[in-house]
């Protein structure tokens, strides 16, 4: 446990960094948030529910070769625990939870639907009502059935179709008692990695995917963050179609339901008068800004920023507190990242991610107040923004790196399943339930 005292020294020693001077506004911001801000905190479910067998990504955690550290197993059970997650939510003082809906279990046979899955995430619904949380659900959180990724995944002309398929399926069943839709979550992630992950990483993802391409017997095994090199462009042409045609599927249902698609995003500052800021940004985000225009909303997920030089990206201050890969942490990232995500679509705002990855809570507990007196600047300077869900409520699984990384306001035993709150979360908690910024 970390006392109210080491929180409060972590805060200090962070802000008392170089890295947090671009963080500085031309005023404080106005510390109350808007009524009906949404306080939430996010979860994906292949990352909490456990035993998820039928999906892409079990099978290839389960196989050697393959570039998963270790397989999710039982994760932290919140298939049969969800109440737990609520409660534990609702006991932090969030009045939003974002969770998703997994696509395994609903479809886990090309054309059987799984009534009583549907059956199952209606109740999560219901439980999150019943707890005076709004549901905000994510409809494909990179995880998909395994028959779907067999058969080329997102890079087969029929994945679009197939997708619009099951989230008419899942809107029929609860959409008309959730807060918004998000079709697709970080569709664009791989592009981001693109040129951060050595040769090595995407070698063995290709490994990974040829045998399991061989053990099916089928010749092309894709997923949505698990992807050769060469596969990139076909991937980003399938999610962008899939996004437009969920969407449309969506909205057939409710056409009131607000759905929008939430975009990974750095926080690109340009260094120097020939910064390649401008080019990489439309790489990174271009299309999905585009298509996010026709949107109810657009999700941002911030974790850091990068700085772009003339050649390439440059490298942080040496001096700069850093997560648990060694990365930067800089807080008024998230800021950045939704100031340009309005600029570029005219729509809303939802900070549907944002945290670090860190095994000192006390970092976390640092981070959450400055970041958001920095997006409440942008709020003050006109940017709209609906609401802030933390990544995550709980430790969770988090894919490749397998268990190692901790993002949670919350940690959870791997043998008893017990959920206990982190200091962390009475920091962010005492914001959410003032609904403003704290001293």
């Amino acid at each position: 446990m970390i006392d109210r005292r080491s929180v409060l020294a972590g805060s200090v020693a962070l802000a008392a960094t170089p890295a947090l001077a671009g963080v500085k506004t031309r005023r404080h911001p106005d510390p109350v948030f808007p009524k009906g801000f949404l306080w939430g905190a996010s979860t994906a479910p292949h990352q909490i529910e456990g035993n998820n067998t039928a999906s892409d990504l079990w099978f290839l955690e389960n196989q050697q070769p393959t570039v998963f550290a270790e397989p999710s197993g039982d994760a932290a059970n919140s298939l049969l625990l969800w109440e737990r997650d609520l409660d534990l939510a609702r006991d932090i003082g969030l009045n939003t939870y974002r969770f998703g809906v997994e696509w395994a279990r609903i479809e886990p046979e090309k054309g059987r639907f799984s009534q009583a899955m549907l059956d199952h995430y209606r109740r999560v619904v219901d439980g999150c009502r019943a707890r005076g949380l709004v549901p905000i659900v994510t409809y494909s959180h990179f995880t998909a059935p395994r028959w779907f990724s067999a058969q080329g995944g997102w890079t087969n002309p029929e994945s679009a179709e197939l997708f619009a398929r099951y989230c008419t399926k899942v809107t029929q069943a609860i959409g008309d008692a959730i807060h918004s839709a998000i079709t697709l979550n970080e569709p664009n992630i791989l592009l981001i990695l693109k040129p951060m992950l050595p040769q090595a990483v995407w070698d063995i993802q290709k490994l990974t995917l040829e045998t399991a391409g061989r053990r099916l017997g089928v010749e092309k095994f894709v997923c949505a963050n698990v992807a050769a090199f060469e596969d990139l462009p076909a991937l980003q042409h399938g999610l962008l179609a899939a996004h437009k045609a969920g969407r449309a599927a969506i909205k057939a249902v409710r056409p009131a339901l607000p759905v929008g698609v939430s975009i990974a995003m750095l926080d690109d500052q340009a260094v120097g008068r020939n910064s390649i800021r401008d080019r990489i940004r439309s790489e990174l985000y271009g299309a999905w800004l585009d298509v996010a225009k026709a949107d109810d909303f657009i999700g941002v997920q911030n974790y850091e920023r990068a700085l772009w030089g003339g050649k390439g990206r440059l490298p942080a201050p040496q001096d700069a507190p850093r997560n648990w890969s060694g990365t930067e942490i800089w807080p008024g990232s998230l800021a950045g990242a939704v100031r340009y995500a309005h600029a570029m679509t005219g729509r809303p705002v939802l900070v549907s991610e944002h945290g670090v990855g860190t095994d000192d809570d006390a970092v976390r507990a640092a981070l959450i107040p400055p970041a958001l007196g920095a997006l409440k600047q942008a709020m003050d300077d006109g940017v709209p923004v609906l609401g802030y869900c933390h990544w995550s409520l709980v430790d969770n699984f988090e894919w490749i790196f397998g268990y190692k990384p901790r993002f949670g306001l919350a940690t959870f035993d791997p043998v008893t399943f017990e959920r206990k709150a982190k200091p962390s979360a009475r920091v962010y908690g005492a914001i959410a339930r003032a609904n403003a910024l704290t001293a």
